[in-house]
């Protein structure tokens, strides 16, 4: 069995990211985090039935006793009171400070049971356990945790690493084909911000992709991770350079708070955000229109939205004005330079976005 491992450089708290077929199997691979400890499983309703009693074998067989707590899926339901019902059955259990949590699932698992994690007893260990395209590539890794607000996704969390990442590939076999097209939003997006060879072996390699086939699956998963944790190993806390990992989130976040929850797919709304990016560093002056066309090209043959649905300038304003990034009541944004060259826009013409959101 045969997998890739790489490491998040952060000091002291420097973590392993192991990639490849069959790691929910592995138990040496947990050992070292869980050996000797209670580990509660947080995973979903739908996942529970299809990998929870395999984690909990492998743990039992790394030396923990496996406790297993389901939330509902969906984002819909990463709120405060599921993340409230986490705490309460933490309690039950009577988990302790030498507890660690095992997040089993997507993005919406990783983030709220990370979070759970960051805030129990003032902070416990977690490890990463990601079954979904998106989750393997960008939310497991980097340390961000927390739920959605009403008015805005991720308004609430904590930064708090993982003491692992393990990233089994053979969970994607169970991943819907639209949720599976929507992690490939944030495979590409390394492509476009960092790694211009890389965003062309995409492009030759999309159909392999599309098929799941696990070589290309697994390069493309081991260099998207390489990307973000070299970004997150220089802008731990996203003072500056973390920031172009957003690219296409300012608009995608506006497009899930608008809409709701949940009708569209992170990855889908970050593929139109992405989108939309380009067009506005097209129309600022900072981006050929033959990159624009050349992305928006790779999302049209990835089955990935690139126009948002229709909403009011007014809506679109409103939500991005809340958004992390910002500062001093200025929009900042992610906007292109040119395919693998990204820049922090600070100081968004407002005249110029409010012209763009009305006609685009």
């Amino acid at each position: 069995m045969t997998f890739r491992t790489l490491v998040v450089g952060l000091g002291d708290r420097s973590y392993p990211i192991h990639i490849g077929d069959g790691l929910l199997d592995r138990a040496d691979l947990l050992a070292p985090h869980v050996g000797g400890r209670r580990a509660v499983v947080v995973t979903n309703a739908t996942l529970a039935p299809l990998y929870a009693d395999r984690l909990e074998r492998t743990l039992a067989a790394a030396g923990a006793t496996a406790g297993r707590i389901v939330i509902p899926d969906g984002e819909a339901h990463k709120t405060w009171p599921t993340l409230d019902a986490v705490f309460g059955q933490l309690l039950e259990m009577r988990a302790d400070r030498k507890s660690v949590v095992v997040a089993l699932g997507g993005g919406v698992v990783g983030d709220l049971a990370g979070f759970a994690a960051a805030s129990y007893q003032r902070g416990i260990d977690f490890v990463q356990v990601p079954t979904t395209l998106l989750a393997l590539v960008d939310s497991s890794v980097g340390g961000k945790t927390g739920i959605n607000h009403p008015l805005g996704k991720n308004m609430i969390g904590a930064f708090h690493q993982p003491l692992a990442v393990l990233a089994d590939t053979g969970t994607l076999a169970s991943l819907p084909d639209r949720e599976y097209r929507s992690g490939l939003a944030e495979v590409v997006k390394y492509g476009v911000i960092h790694d211009a060879a890389f965003f062309e072996w995409l492009e030759k390699h999309l159909d392999a992709l599309l098929a799941r086939d696990p070589a290309a699956l697994i390069h493309a998963i081991h260099r998207s991770c390489e990307v973000k944790a070299e970004i997150v190993a220089l802008d731990e806390r996203e003072s500056g350079l973390r920031a172009l990992l957003n690219l296409g989130h300012t608009f995608g976040h506006a497009i899930e708070t608008v809409q709701g929850y949940g009708e569209w797919l992170h990855g889908e709304a970050v593929a139109a955000g992405m989108a939309m990016a380009a067009r506005f560093s097209v129309r600022l002056g900072r981006l050929d229109e033959a990159d624009a066309a050349r992305l928006e090209a790779f999302l049209v043959r990835a089955q990935l939205p690139t126009a948002p649905p229709r909403m009011e300038p007014g809506a679109w304003l409103e939500a991005m004005g809340r958004d992390k990034k910002n500062e001093s009541g200025r929009i900042t944004l992610i906007l292109l330079d040119a395919i693998g060259r990204a820049r922090i826009e600070k100081a968004t013409p407002a005249g110029e976005l409010e012209a763009f959101l009305a006609a685009d």
